[in-house]
C-alpha cells in the first residue's frame, strides 16, 4: 500500500503553492483562486492545499522532500536563503538535513 493524497490547510494556498512548485518540483493541475490548489510530484503524490482562515499544527508536524544526496539539500538550503527564508544550515541527524517554515503555516523538512 502507497500513500498517494495528502491534504494541508493554509492560510495562503497561493503562496503555499508557488513555494512548493519552486522549491520541490511540484506541478499544480487545479486551483480556485486562494481557497484550494492540487499539486502533483512525478511519483503519483497528489498534495492539496485548502484555505484556512487558522492553521495550528502541532509543532513536530512536518512534511518532508527526500533528496538524492546532500549536495541537493545543500542547494536548497542555498535558495531558501538567497531568497530569504529563515533557516539554519543542514546538519547531521537522522540524515543530511533542516527545516523551513512554508508560506502558509507548515514546516518541510528537506534531507538526505
Amino acid at each position: 500500500m502507497k500513500l498517494n493524497h495528502l491534504n494541508l490547510t493554509v492560510t495562503d494556498v497561493s503562496a503555499a503553492k508557488e513555494f512548493l512548485e519552486k522549491y520541490f518540483g511540484l506541478k499544480s493541475e487545479a486551483t480556485r483562486g486562494n481557497a484550494f490548489a492540487a499539486l502533483f510530484d512525478d511519483d503519483g503524490l497528489v498534495l492539496t492545499l485548502m484555505k484556512g482562515a487558522k492553521v495550528s499544527y502541532p509543532s513536530t508536524f512536518h512534511i518532508g522532500f527526500i533528496q538524492e544526496n546532500e549536495e541537493k539539500v545543500n542547494e536548497i538550503y542555498e535558495r531558501l536563503k538567497a531568497d530569504g527564508f529563515s533557516v539554519d544550515a543542514p546538519q547531521r541527524s537522522h540524515g543530511w538535513t533542516f527545516y523551513v517554515e512554508a508560506p502558509g503555516g507548515f514546516t518541510v523538512e528537506i534531507l538526505a
